[in-house]
């Protein structure tokens, strides 16, 4: 038994499900620019170049500097890329996040969100963490308003759990859901079965639990050596496994890193390994 890394339709949008996360392409603590501003440009045009269909962002990255570095190296974006970003989780400092979901300042973010990218409409917008200050049916309410405006394609949550999803899909329909998820953390184990009974897309962000599971010696690397691959590629293939919904959007500040672990689709786990690993 073998596997394929498939695809999956987000907004009448198809993308390969391998896809990638850019906040590493930020500065230290996701703060300020990138280290190296030129190898960013080249990363992000190397994923396009190898096949990413999604890149997953957010105005809070940065603040703002990860969505300006997707339009200096992207624009005009190839018709098959579909760049998801979020709002609603702001960073005031380094080290620091907050929820603000009021929905004038969604509002305000997406408009932002728009200019910065470059885009008429934004294929996905996610709300990044839900205010506990705000009712959740306003926060999505006012998501809902702007894909009626046809400012925002689809709405997508982060970090939610399936009764909070259910509570949003009563206001509007939701594509995705982004959650912490790998081999070694699956408290959102429940949320992605719901999301996979439902259709809906799951987006596993730290798919490699930070670089801990590429490391030499951790809970992948027999597998990795009987199968010819990195920890990292098994650790990721393992993911596109799991589940027909399941997105992972491993992140890098490099290119060769990068080129690594897209290499994780031309691997085959076979039924055997699943199970070990599972």
């Amino acid at each position: 038994m073998s596997y394929s890394p498939g695809t999956f339709t987000i907004g009448g949008k198809t993308v390969r499900r391998l896809g990638f996360g850019a906040m590493s392409l930020t500065g230290p603590g996701v703060w300020g620019p990138p280290r190296d501003h030129d190898e960013a440009i080249r990363v992000l045009r190397r994923a396009v170049d190898l096949g990413v269909e999604l890149i997953d962002t957010a105005d809070s990255y940065g603040p703002y500097v990860n969505e300006e570095l997707i339009r200096e190296a992207l624009h005009p974006y190839p018709e098959r890329l579909l760049i998801a970003t979020k709002a609603g989780f702001v960073r005031p400092r380094p080290g620091q996040w907050e929820a603000v979901g009021r929905p004038a300042y969604l509002r305000q973010e997406v408009e932002m969100s728009l200019r910065r990218l470059g885009l008429d409409r934004i294929d996905l917008l996610q709300l990044h963490r839900i205010d506990p200050a705000v009712p959740l049916e306003d926060q999505v309410g006012e998501l809902s308003a702007l894909r009626d405006e046809g400012k925002i394609g689809s709405v997508g949550l982060s970090e939610v759990s399936v009764e909070e999803l259910e509570r949003a899909r009563r206001v509007v329909e939701i594509a995705t859901v982004q959650n912490r998820y790998n081999l070694t953390l699956r408290v959102s184990e429940g949320v992605l079965e719901h999301c996979e009974k439902e259709g809906i897309g799951f987006i596993p962000y730290s798919p490699i639990a930070k670089g801990r599971l590429a490391e030499p010696g951790g809970p992948v690397d027999h597998v990795a050596q009987a199968v010819g691959a990195t920890p990292a590629q098994v650790s990721l293939a393992w993911l596109l496994a799991r589940s027909p919904v399941t997105m992972p959007i491993p992140g890098t500040s490099t290119v060769a890193h990068l080129e690594e672990n897209l290499a994780a689709s031309a691997v085959s786990l076979t039924a055997e390994q699943l199970r070990e690993l599972g």
